[in-house]
């Protein structure tokens, strides 16, 4: 009879690594969340990296290996290609009686180890290293042929010979034109900059270059003029576009492993005065799968969401700005609904992410396949749940209206700037005011924050009180209470933020809103009723997340645009 394997949390418990307590807390997150337990271990602290791969080493009857104590010879590197240590972030670390011993990181990626198994035509014998440590060897190995893109830009500037030649970035290879390589080079650094888009904006004199990391632009790079036109042709040809097409707007999509991991870019060309600009959207899988309660909610916003998302009918439309993680925030509810009592639709345009389990529909406008049509074949489909991208005008604000009212959960997006004007402008719309005031259920409003580096913050001794009064937070408000500051670190590239999460404003459809609603009301009215009916306003969750040491009030008066003064 097999034997039965040990949880990974009683293991880290019998080492003494982690209480009972955390560990109860830690199982219930993970399966609220549905991430591997190993995963919300490490990211709540409750245990570290290096505890949490040596109890799955004892769980899975595996060797590990401290890389802090044991070096491995660079010889040894060239027992496996380059591209599986870099693409699957595995290090062999030698060869006995014909099997090779490699380490790897999770035990549980079945399909790397296929793949080894099916590359090397060789027995292999695994053993356990903590992932980060992994990734730093990997990073030292290969330092000195991943120059800098300073470096290569540098080596391209002054290399008559260097070609620039639009016919000659049509490869696969990266040693086949240095325009090639650069180009790789800047997509990988933004991905590990933790970048969510790159700019490539064309100037007068010279190509600008820039990330944009938690919801702020940050300049990378100046290029030179002369390497415009190969360095958007290389991206239109890695995106499938026309290189020849320069007078249209183009889409396209890009798919390219980066540390082991798939990554997608939604690729959109603009023609402008000096040229086309570029933008790269990176679309990471892991962002729409961090979980519900770790995208910012308060306890009470968190309870009053999990129990909108659980009725069975209604309207939930989350509004707010571009940018803003109104996706992010949908997709969450829709992974927590997932399940295969339940079926659900999408109608999107793009669809962003792709989940297992849902059915989702991509709008083409030039073949007439609109958000309305699909919304209308949907309803042909027997769904539970729908989700449709975004209300853009009356036709589809109806047949979601119409959706809600037969028995369907819908879930939106509107852009509007707080959540009681998204039913004035579904009004102004001409949706009729009787059906808004009965079919939706809750509305919510959105921004995000960036959070305090935790690497860095420190407590503030003396807090800008203007700034504290401008967010409406009194000196009677922060007593007893730790004001961080950010202060800047490698960690956050010194500037003192790392990580973005939400700040929320949820108001549930009460009997008074909702007969308000029938009235026309003004969305001044609406809001005015909503609060004294216990909605807290965006700037009121964020003040909690700067009493909480999350964030600064420079930053929530930044994102909520907060009357009394200018923030830069």
């Amino acid at each position: 009879m097999a034997r039965k394997r040990k949880e990974l949390v009683d293991i880290l418990v019998e080492m003494g690594t982690l209480k009972q307590p955390a560990a109860a807390q830690a199982v219930e997150e993970a399966r609220k969340s549905r991430l591997p337990i190993e995963k919300v271990l490490v990211e709540s602290k409750a245990a570290s990296e290096e505890d949490v791969t040596k109890a799955m080493a004892i769980q899975n009857d595996m060797e590990f290996i401290d890389l802090d104590r044991n070096i491995l010879a660079v010889s040894d590197f060239r027992l496996l290609p380059a591209d599986l240590i870099k693409r699957h972030q595995v290090l062999p670390v030698g060869e006995e009686n014909g099997k090779l011993k490699i380490v790897i990181g999770d035990p549980n990626d079945l399909e790397t180890l296929d793949i080894l198994r099916f590359r090397l035509s060789k027995p292999i014998e695994t053993c356990l290293a903590v992932k980060s440590k992994i990734k730093d060897h990997i990073d030292r190995l290969f330092a000195e042929e991943q120059r800098s893109i300073d470096d290569m830009v540098r080596k391209i500037s002054m290399d008559r010979n260097a070609s620039l030649d639009v016919s000659l970035v049509k490869g696969k290879d990266d040693d086949e034109a240095p325009i090639i390589r650069l180009v790789s080079a800047i997509i990988t650094d933004a991905v590990k900059s933790r970048a969510s888009d790159i700019h490539i904006e064309p100037m007068k004199d010279r190509m600008r270059v820039r990330f944009r990391i938690d919801g702020v632009c940050v300049q990378r790079d100046n290029l030179q003029k002369k390497m415009q036109n190969t360095i958007l042709a290389r991206i239109k040809i890695m995106a499938g576009m026309d290189i020849a097409e320069r007078r249209l707007p183009q889409d396209g999509r890009i798919k390219m492993a980066i540390d082991a991991t798939q990554i997608d870019f939604r690729v959109s060309s603009l023609p402008a005065y000096h040229g086309e600009s570029m933008v790269l959207r990176i679309l990471r899988p892991d962002n729409v799968k961090i979980g519900i309660q770790r995208m910012g909610f308060e306890e009470d916003d968190y309870n009053r969401f999990k129990k909108i998302i659980s009725r069975p009918n209604g309207i939930f439309l989350v509004t707010g700005p571009t940018g803003s993680g109104k996706t992010t925030t949908l997709y969450g509810a829709l992974a927590e609904l997932n399940t295969p009592d339940r079926k659900i639709i999408t109608a999107e345009d793009p669809v962003e992410y792709n989940f297992a389990g849902i059915n989702q529909c991509q709008v083409r406008e030039q073949i007439g396949l609109t958000f309305a049509k699909i919304l209308r074949s949907m309803l042909r489909q027997a769904p539970n749940i729908i989700l449709v991208g975004e209300i853009r005008d009356r036709e589809v604000a109806e047949v979601a209206v119409q959706a809600a009212l037969t028995g369907h959960l819908v879930f939106s997006t509107l852009h509007t700037n707080d959540a009681p004007s998204a039913i004035t402008r579904l009004i102004d719309m001409g949706v009729k005011p009787f059906l808004v005031a009965s079919s939706i259920q809750a509305i919510m409003a959105q921004r995000l924050i960036r959070t305090l580096c935790d690497q860095c913050k420190a407590p503030d001794p003396e807090p800008d009180k203007r700034m504290l009064q401008v967010i409406g937070l009194s000196d009677k408000d922060i007593v007893g209470r730790t004001i961080n500051k950010p202060v800047g670190c490698p960690a956050c590239n010194n500037t003192g933020y790392r990580g973005r999460i939400g700040i929320f404003e949820m108001m549930p459809m009460t009997s008074e809103i909702r007969e308000m609603a029938f009235k026309r009301a003004s969305s001044t009215q609406l809001r005015k009723s909503a609060v004294n009916s216990g909605m807290k306003t965006l700037l009121q969750d964020g003040c909690i997340k700067v009493l909480n040491g999350l964030t600064t009030a420079r930053e929530i008066a930044r994102v909520t645009q907060a009357e009394g003064v200018l923030v830069d």
